[in-house]
C-alpha cells in the first residue's frame, strides 16, 4: 500500500511542541481534567473516589452504553445501535473507508479538506475524484460539478461540514441537494463533522448527514468542538448495517478504546450544553478579534469562516507558504499552518479558537512579522 505523507500532521509534529503562540491548533481551547469534572458543579475529589475501584480492563468493546446513548442524543434519528466508538474521528474515518472501499472503486471527495479523507481511499486503490472548493464559490461544492462526477460506479461521496480549513458551512438545503445526487445513484455519503455545533450564526440550520439520508454517515469526536483531544475518542453515526460491517473490520484494528477516556467523555457529553456554551463564546469572541485584525492588515485578506475553528488567510508576500510560516515561527514563536498542506499556496491556515490571550498575542507578533516581509 502506497500512501502520501500526511502534510498537515507532519507539519504539526515538527513544530507544535516548541510553539510560543500556537495559532495552528484546531481544537477549541482545551479543558483541564478539573474543568471537565466540575462542569456540572460536581465535587472533583468525590468524582475520582467514585472511580477509584474501576478495573483497567478492555471494558465495553464498541463503546459504553452511556457513551453511545449520549452520542446518539446529539442526533435526531440515531439510536445507540447506530453509534460505534472509535479512537478519535481519525479512527472513525479510517474505519469507514477501510470497510467500504475496495481497489477500483470510485470516490468523490471535496478538496481542500483533511487530507486523510482523500489520501486513505487512494491508498486502498480507489479512483478518487477531487471536487475543488474555491473562494469564488465560498468554499462550497459546485453541485453541478458534483452531479457530473457521481455515477453508478461511485461508491462514496466524502464531504466535510463545517469545512477544514475554510470554515465554510453547507446548510440544510445544500445538504439535501447533495443527498439527492447521492440517492439517485445509491451512493454512501460520509460527512466528517468534527466541528459540528460551532456555528457563528446562532440560527444556523445544519442537520447531520446521518439524520438526512439512509446511506448517510457522520463522524465526530471529543476533540474539536468539545475541547478534549486528549481523550482520543470519536465515533461513527450511521445505518445499522454499516455499523455491523464496521465492527467486523474494527476487530482487526481497535478492540476497545480506553475505559477511562470513555468515562470522562460521558461526563462531558452529560454536560454538553454547558460545554458548548463555553466553546461558542470562545469561537465567536475570537473570530471577532481575528476579523478586526484582518481589517487592519493591508497584507492579509480572508474568507470569513461561518463555523469551526479555522480560517484561510491570504498573504501578500513573494514567498511560498512553508517558508513564510517558518520565518514567522523563527522570528517570535508564532505558529501557523502553511496553505501548501491543503494545496492552497499563498495562504496560511490559522486556528483562532485557542485561549483569547494567546490569539491576541500571536496576532500582535504576526503583525510585527508582516512588516518585515515583501
Amino acid at each position: 500500500m502506497n500512501i502520501k505523507p500526511f502534510a498537515i500532521e507532519e507539519w504539526m509534529n515538527e513544530y507544535e511542541q516548541e510553539a510560543v503562540y500556537n495559532l495552528a491548533e484546531t481544537c477549541v481551547d482545551s479543558l483541564s481534567i478539573e474543568e471537565l469534572v466540575t462542569l456540572g458543579g460536581e465535587d472533583y475529589d468525590e468524582f475520582f473516589r467514585s472511580i477509584a475501584d474501576t478495573k483497567l480492563t478492555y471494558g465495553h468493546i464498541t463503546g459504553s452504553p452511556g457513551f453511545k446513548k449520549n452520542v446518539a442524543n446529539l442526533y435526531k434519528t440515531m439510536t445507540p445501535d447506530n453509534i460505534l466508538s472509535m479512537n478519535g474521528a481519525i479512527g472513525a474515518n479510517f474505519l469507514v473507508l477501510y470497510t467500504l472501499i475496495e481497489p477500483g472503486d470510485e470516490v468523490v471527495c471535496v478538496d481542500p479538506t483533511y487530507q486523510q479523507l482523500h489520501s486513505v481511499p487512494e491508498s486502498f486503490g480507489a479512483d478518487v475524484k477531487r471536487l475543488r472548493l474555491t473562494p469564488e464559490n465560498n468554499y462550497l461544492p459546485d453541485l453541478e460539478e458534483l452531479a457530473s462526477l457521481v455515477n453508478d460506479k461511485t461508491k462514496l461521496v466524502i464531504i466535510n461540514n463545517p469545512n477544514n480549513p475554510s470554515g465554510s458551512v453547507m446548510d440544510a438545503d445544500y445538504l439535501e441537494r447533495i443527498v439527492a445526487i447521492a440517492r439517485k445513484h445509491d451512493v454512501y455519503v460520509l460527512c466528517d463533522e468534527v466541528y459540528r455545533g460551532l456555528w457563528q450564526d446562532p440560527d444556523a440550520n445544519v442537520p447531520a448527514m446521518a439524520d438526512l439520508y439512509e446511506k448517510g454517515i457522520s463522524t465526530g469526536s471529543m476533540s474539536k468542538s468539545l475541547s478534549l483531544a486528549g481523550l482520543r475518542l470519536g465515533w461513527i453515526a450511521g445505518p445499522e448495517e454499516l455499523i455491523e460491517r464496521c465492527i467486523v473490520r474494527r476487530d482487526y484494528t481497535t478492540i476497545s478504546n480506553s475505559g477511562i477516556d470513555d468515562l470522562l467523555a460521558v461526563r462531558a457529553l452529560e454536560n454538553y450544553d454547558r460545554l458548548m456554551e463555553r466553546n461558542l463564546k470562545i469561537v465567536r469572541d475570537n473570530l471577532q478579534i481575528l476579523d478586526d485584525w484582518v481589517a487592519k492588515e493591508d497584507k492579509i485578506s480572508y474568507f470569513k469562516p461561518q463555523a469551526g475553528t479555522t480560517a484561510i488567510l491570504k498573504y501578500e508576500a513573494d514567498m511560498p507558504s512553508d517558508r513564510f510560516c517558518i520565518g514567522l515561527f523563527k522570528a517570535n514563536g508564532t505558529f501557523l499552518a502553511p496553505g501548501s498542506c491543503f494545496d492552497l499556496e499563498g495562504t496560511v491556515r490559522i486556528g483562532y479558537a485557542c485561549s483569547t490571550d494567546v490569539l491576541k498575542q500571536g496576532l500582535t507578533k504576526f503583525s510585527e512579522y508582516l512588516k518585515t516581509v515583501d
